[in-house]
């Protein structure tokens, strides 16, 4: 069974208690782990590495002195689907609609599990690391610190690449899957870029934001164990539960 088709190889219905303890064991852990990683990394950058911090002032300053009244517009819609509230909301949209399509409650809580991980982690490291944010002008209102790692970059990348996930293994259709995963990939690329141009991170922080969203997705999608990787207690009816949603997909 590959990483990528496991939703798909083993459709079985788990038990909610089986959920919370593989939930814990297979995603809170590591992502325990990956926090202490990020912070580290964040001292560093804060230490040894802080003539690195003061070059990358640099690059911030050449997008400050290309800003266009165009590009200013273009990328504040860019960063918007980053915002929290943006986020959430469309992550409670495809959560029910998954839900509702497959009647797998524990494959369509996936994307919400991804962005609980990384704002969990995002949040707590940039109140322990308080980075400075590039000395530049910034077009958002943000707090003087806590510029890493980028929050934004690390929803949108969380989000859009679990549903890009999601895409690769159950669309059908070959036109639609490939557009649907491009977009998802050019949502967290454009927040990326978007919050470089308007100032607020600095490039490591967009980086180690992306690092945090791809992590988080991945602890999301192999939060379940599945058969392959020794699946835990399931309900009764798991056979029915998955023979039905194999005949709806």
């Amino acid at each position: 069974m590959s990483f990528l088709t496991r939703w798909e190889t083993d459709q079985s219905r788990p038990t909610f208690g089986a959920a919370l303890r593989d939930l814990a064991v297979r995603a809170v852990v590591p992502a325990l782990l990956l926090f202490g990683a990020i912070v580290a990394f964040g001292f560093v950058l804060k230490g040894p590495l802080f003539e690195l911090s003061e070059w990358e002032n640099n690059p911030s300053r050449w997008f400050q002195d290309g800003r266009t009244a165009t590009g200013e517009t273009i990328t504040l819609f860019m960063s918007s689907i980053g915002n929290t509230e943006y986020i959430i909301g469309v992550c409670l949209v495809v959560v029910a609609i998954v839900w509702w399509r497959t009647k797998q409650w524990w494959y369509a809580v996936i994307p919400g599990i991804a962005i609980s991980l990384q704002a969990t982690i995002f949040v707590s490291a940039a109140y322990v690391v308080a980075r400075d944010r590039p000395n530049v002008e910034r077009l958002d209102p943000t707090p003087p610190t806590s510029s890493y790692p980028s929050g934004h970059v690390g929803a949108a990348t969380a989000l859009y690449t679990t549903f890009a996930l999601m895409a690769a293994t159950r669309i059908r259709n070959t036109l639609v899957r490939r557009l649907v995963i491009a977009l998802c990939v050019l949502a967290w690329l454009s927040v990326a870029y978007a919050r470089l141009y308007r100032g607020a991170h600095h490039t490591t922080d967009i980086l180690v934001g992306i690092v945090n969203g791809l992590a988080c997705t991945a602890l999301a999608w192999g939060y379940l164990r599945r058969d392959g990787d020794g699946a835990g207690e399931r309900d009764p009816g798991a056979e029915l539960a998955g023979e039905t949603a194999q005949s709806r997909a």
